[in-house]
C-alpha cells in the first residue's frame, strides 16, 4: 500500500519500504524524479530541512539519468544536497563541482588488529595521548612530512602509491583502497600556487571538524561469514580514520566554481540555482574540473594512508613489537565526496552506459561479483565504512547487487547533521562533554576549544536509523557495529 507524505507544494510518494519518490511536476525543468532512502519517521525531518528542494534541482541539471537520488543522512548543501547522488550521461551531461563538495575525496579508512578490548582497556588514555600527540590535527595543522615541489606533483598524481613508496606504508594497502587509492589522469599543472602551497605541509594531517581517528571495538556481528572475508570478529579492537584533502582540496573547489559559473553561461545552461555551476562533461572546463578534482582525490587517500601509517607506528612502539605482528592491516578505505566514470544499466537495460556518477556524502557500495573489488572481497561486496559519532556507534556495512540496480551502487556515508556547529556549540557551552564521554567509557581528545562543543552526538542523527534505512532498502547490509573507546578530534 502506498503512503504519501505531502510537503509544501509537494508531495513524496513511498514507491517501496524505505524509497520515497518525488515527482516531476514539483518543480518544473525536472528531468528525472527525485528519490529518497529513508525510513518514514525521518522524513519530518528531511521535510523541515527541506533538502527535497535541492533534490529537486539537481534533478533539473542536463543529461541527469535514472533519478536525482538522496540518502538517509541527507542535509542541507552546497547545490547539492549532502547525501545526495547523481549520475549524468557522458555526451549530454555535466560535471559540477557542487556535485563533489569542498573536501574533495572526504573519507574513510578502517584497520583491523589481533588486539582485543579486554586486553587493552586499560590502555586507552595513553593511546589516545599518543595518537593526539602523534597524529597532526585541528584547523590548518601541519604534519612532518614536508613536500617538495616535485614530491607534491608525484603525490596529485600517484595518490596513495607514493606512500607506499616512501616506506610509510605496505604495498599491499593499496589492494583495498577504492581506485588502489589513485585515479589516473590526473593533471597537477592544473593546480594552482595557492592551492599547492595549502597542501604542501598538511599530508598526514587529520583536519578539523567532523574529521576524527578513532580506536573502536567490535560490539556485534550480523553477517558472520561476511566479517570473516573483511577480518572481523566479536571483541576485536580496530582504528577508524576520517578525512580527507585538506586545504588543497578545498581550494581547488572555490577556484572551480568561479570558472564554472562562467562555463554555465558560455554553454548557455539554464540553472534553477547559481550553487549547480557545471560546464558539460566533456567541455574543456569540465575536462579541467575533472582533472584537478582527480589531483585533490588522489592528496585524500595519500593522506589517509599516511596517518595509517601513524597509526600502526604508535601501536607498534606502545606494544614493542611490529605493526604487523598486530596485524594491523587495512580493511578498506571509502571515499564520499567524488565524481567518477562508471558502467551502469539504466531503466533494466542490459546494455551498460558510462556515466559521470556524483558522490556528495554518499558512498560506493559495489556487490558481490564486481571485478575492481579484491578477490578477497569479491563474493561478499566491498566493505562499506559508516561513521556514526563519537558518542555511539559506527558501522561496517558490506554492498548489494540492489545498490546496482536502485542507487548506482550508492549508499549513505554517514549519520548526517541535524544540528549546525553553532547550535550545537549553544546547545553545550556550559557542560564538560569530555567529561561525560569519560563517564561513558569514551576517551576523547581534542585540539580546538569548541570542537567537542560542535560535535556532540546529538548534533547528527542516530545512526542506527541511517543504518536501518539502506539496509531495509537493500543497498547495503550490516555486517559489524563498532563501538568508540578513544577518539581524537581536531
Amino acid at each position: 500500500m502506498k503512503k504519501e507524505t505531502r510537503m509544501p507544494e509537494a508531495k513524496l510518494e513511498q514507491i517501496a519500504p524505505y524509497r520515497w519518490r518525488l515527482s516531476q511536476d514539483f518543480q518544473p525543468g525536472m528531468n528525472v524524479p527525485g528519490e529518497i532512502i529513508a525510513s518514514e519517521s525521518m522524513i519530518p525531518h528531511i521535510l523541515s530541512d527541506n533538502t527535497p528542494k535541492q533534490v529537486a534541482n539537481v534533478a533539473t541539471l542536463p543529461g541527469i539519468v535514472g533519478a536525482s537520488l538522496a540518502m538517509p543522512d541527507i542535509h542541507w548543501g552546497y547545490g547539492f544536497p549532502i547525501g545526495g547522488v547523481a549520475a549524468f550521461d557522458l555526451d549530454e551531461g555535466i560535471i559540477s563541482p557542487g556535485g563533489v563538495g569542498y573536501d574533495i575525496n572526504c573519507g574513510v579508512s578502517l584497520l583491523r588488529s589481533n588486539l582485543t578490548s579486554r586486553e587493552i582497556r586499560s590502555d586507552i588514555p595513553k593511546l589516545v595521548d599518543a595518537l593526539f600527540n602523534r597524529v597532526p590535527c585541528g584547523v590548518g595543522s601541519e604534519g612532518k612530512i614536508k613536500l617538495s615541489g616535485n614530491d607534491l606533483t608525484r603525490v596529485l598524481e600517484k595518490g596513495a602509491r607514493w606512500v607506499v613508496e616512501q616506506g610509510l606504508a605496505d604495498k599491499d594497502d593499496l589492494e583495498f583502497i577504492e581506485e588502489n587509492g589513485g585515479m589516473t589522469d590526473s593533471d597537477p599543472s592544473l593546480v594552482s600556487d595557492r592551492a599547492r602551497e595549502r597542501a604542501r605541509k598538511q599530508l598526514g594531517t587529520l583536519g578539523s571538524g567532523n574529521h576524527f581517528l578513532e580506536i573502536q571495538v567490535v560490539e556485534k556481528i550480523f553477517q558472520p561469514e561476511i566479517a570473516e572475508a573483511f577480518g572481523l570478529y566479536k571483541g576485536q579492537v580496530v582504528v577508524m580514520i576520517h578525512s580527507g584533502s585538506r586545504g588543497l582540496g578545498h581550494q581547488v573547489c572555490d577556484e572551480s566554481l568561479k570558472v564554472m559559473q562562467g562555463a554555465a553561461r558560455k554553454y548557455q545552461l539554464d540553472l534553477v540555482d547559481r550553487q549547480l555551476a557545471c560546464a558539460p562533461f566533456k567541455s574543456p572546463e569540465g575536462q579541467d574540473y575533472f582533472s584537478v578534482m582527480k589531483c585533490a582525490a588522489n592528496y585524500a587517500w595519500a593522506n589517509r594512508l599516511a596517518m595509517s601509517g601513524l597509526v600502526r607506528q604508535t601501536f607498534a612502539e606502545y606494544y614493542g613489537k611490529p605493526w604487523q605482528s598486530l596485524g594491523m592491516s587495512m580493511v578498506w578505505d571509502v571515499c564520499h565526496n567524488i565524481a567518477s566514470v562508471e558502467e551502469f544499466a539504466i531503466d533494466s537495460s542490459s546494455h551498460k552506459r558510462k556515466l559521470c556518477v556524483h558522490r556528495k556524502g554518499a558512498t560506493r557500495a559495489f556487490g558481490p561479483g564486481d571485478s575492481s573489488l579484491p578477490e578477497r572481497y569479491r563474493n561478499v561486496g566491498q566493505p562499506v565504512l559508516i561513521p556514526g559519532d563519537m558518542g555511539r556507534a559506527s558501522y561496517v556495512l558490506a554492498g548489494t547487487e540492489t545498490a546496482y540496480k536502485t542507487t548506482f551502487g550508492s549508499t549513505c556515508h554517514g549519520a548526517g547533521r541535524v544540528m549546525s556547529r553553532k547550535a550545537a556549540v549553544r546547545a553545550t557551552q556550559k557542560g564538560n562533554i569530555a567529561r561525560k564521554l569519560a563517564e561513558r567509557g569514551i576517551i576523547v581528545r581534542s585540539r580546538g576549544k569548541w570542537t567537542l562543543n560542535e560535535e556532540i552526538p546529538e548534533a547528527y542523527k542516530d545512526v542506527e536509523d541511517v543504518v536501518a534505512a539502506v539496509h531495509g532498502a537493500g543497498i547495503s547490509q550490516k555486517v559489524a557495529r563498532l563501538k568508540p573507546m578513544g577518539t581524537v578530534k581536531g
